[in-house]
């Protein structure tokens, strides 16, 4: 019998591979607008300014702006509303969260002997680069396809492009489905897409069936009717965040050249669930069709990685100011866990439905891979009006087509080569100060990582804060908002229909400053 283990009444399978997606080397290589709420306000441009926490994630070389000794915290709500249309069919869905956004601290070391590199800083910054808490639903009738070919499309080409064995979906005498599941997932290259074919099996799911059982290599055909107007929704709720906490060090040459350098570490922890409800209503006949399909994915994805950044300011006149920025690439080790369940329910004329639950109590812990974000570079131009205001412009460089999975990813990389491309992004950053306040305002625009710039569109954003200087002591405030509108792809094969997606962000940062 094949083997398999079970902890409490949980099985565990180390798996060999799962079928990654372009949207999993997205959603790690693209950050929010995220830290102090100065910097948030004012759209995050502050690649020529520094003298902020958060501007070193920008340029290293703003910590040397600092002339104080200064720690700080941010306090940041968070409102996602996804609206979606799905065949005409309009739902909405939000989720708000609150979390500690931004602490660190910079220290500045004056050099009292007369040489001209006038002082050394340092300083260490955690931010949430990216909070992955959201919640969306999309509901409509598809006129068109169904979810088995989702589990035709792993079926008859998941074997390196050929066929499942059915030895590999029809379990053996005495087999539970957690044995053969646990199996799969264990002992084949192609595990994870003999488990999405086992569990939609006619043995089990009654989704799928051989053309012919006597050939051990048959294609699948589906036992879902043709023609059924199928209704459908789909809702994903996800939690958790992308953590970085950078260590920082910088000088400054006579006060007019700033150099730094970012040593960071990330750190990320998402937990995903999905839930897939499909029905028809197709005319029964006497022999059992499917009439429902619920399936159930939950996804853990956890890691670290690393990356590393270099900038520079230089102050070209006591008001001109210019930045200059490159980021590397953040090298991720990654692991994901899944668990899957699968209930369908058949229909016949003049009998009563079956229900047939696929609840293979395993989770598939695979093996861990890497990912490659791209690197990016930042300009930056500053202009400052004295101590009455600032204005100020970055522009960032990213090309998306350089993102890479390892190891053995090649398909998977040429489909990110073929369909992403270089991605720019505009911040425009404003403040003025009257006595002790600030007022702070700010514009971002974001291209679409996508050549077709639909899948993902453009981003557009809004800002404005104020704050209070209380000497020692700074409080600030500040409101961000962003759009942007996409193509939500409910599965990755087979099923590839979405919906649109219009995702309104809305976030309000409290930071509190303490110069030390």
């Amino acid at each position: 019998m094949k083997k398999y283990i079970f902890l409490f009444a949980l099985g565990f399978t180390a798996s060999i591979a799962q079928s990654q997606e372009i949207s999993d080397a997205l959603l790690y290589s693209q950050e929010n607008l995220n830290g102090t709420a100065r910097f948030r306000a004012m759209s995050g441009a502050f690649g020529a300014l520094g003298g902020d926490l958060s501007s070193i994630n920008v340029n290293p070389a703003g910590s040397a702006v600092f002339s104080n000794n200064q720690m700080g915290l941010t306090l940041s709500s968070f409102n996602t509303k996804n609206n979606s249309d799905y065949f005409g069919t309009k739902t909405s869905d939000k989720e708000n969260s609150l979390d500690l956004n931004q602490a660190g601290a910079v220290f500045v070391f004056n050099n009292r002997s007369g040489s001209n590199w006038r002082k050394i800083s340092v300083a260490v910054n955690y931010e949430n680069t990216n909070n992955f808490e959201n919640r969306l639903f999309s509901a409509g009738t598809n006129p068109n396809n169904s979810i088995d070919k989702y589990f035709l499309s792993y079926a008859n080409t998941g074997n390196n492009g050929a066929p499942i064995p059915q030895e590999f979906v029809n379990r053996k005498t005495g087999e539970s489905i957690s044995d053969l599941y646990s199996y799969l997932g264990s002992n084949l290259p192609y595990g994870f897409a003999a488990q999405q074919a086992m569990i939609a099996f006619y043995d089990q799911g009654f989704i799928i069936d051989a053309n012919d059982v006597n050939n051990p290599n048959s294609t699948y055909s589906s036992m879902v009717p043709t023609g059924g107007n199928y209704y459908q929704e789909n809702s994903v709720a996800s939690t958790g965040y992308n953590g970085k906490l950078s260590f920082n060090g910088a000088t400054s040459y006579k006060d007019k050249l700033y150099l730094g350098l970012n040593l960071n570490s990330h750190f990320t922890d998402l937990q995903k669930t999905s839930r897939f409800y499909e029905d028809n209503n197709a005319p029964l006949t006497n022999d059992y069709t499917v009439s429902q399909v619920q399936f159930d994915n939950t996804l853990n994805t956890y890691g670290t990685g690393f990356s590393f950044q270099a900038g520079a300011i230089a102050k070209l006149t006591n008001e001109f100011r210019i930045g200059l920025a490159y980021e590397s690439p953040t090298w991720y080790t990654l692991n994901d866990e899944l668990s899957q369940k699968l209930t369908v329910v058949s229909s016949a004329a003049n009998v009563n439905d079956v229900t047939d639950v696929v609840d293979p109590r395993v989770v598939n812990i695979y093996e861990a891979y890497k990912l490659q974000t791209p690197s990016k570079m930042t300009g930056s131009l500053a202009y400052i009006f004295g101590k009455s205001g600032l204005i100020s412009v970055d522009y960032a460089m990213k090309d998306y087509s350089k993102t890479k999975f390892k190891p053995g990813y090649g398909a998977l990389n040429n489909e990110l080569n073929t369909l992403l491309d270089t991605a720019g992004e505009l911040r425009i950053g404003a403040e003025y100060r009257i006595n002790a306040v600030s007022l702070r305002g700010g514009y971002r625009y974001e291209q679409s990582p996508y050549k077709n710039a639909v899948t993902i569109g453009d981003l557009t954003g809004y800002s404005a804060g104020l704050g209070y200087n209380f000497g020692s002591t700074k409080l600030d405030l500040a409101y961000s908002y962003a759009k942007r509108n996409s193509q939500q792809g409910f599965f990755g094969q087979g099923f590839t229909d979405g919906a649109k997606i219009d995702a309104i962000n809305n976030n309000v940062s409290l930071s509190l400053l303490f110069e030390l």
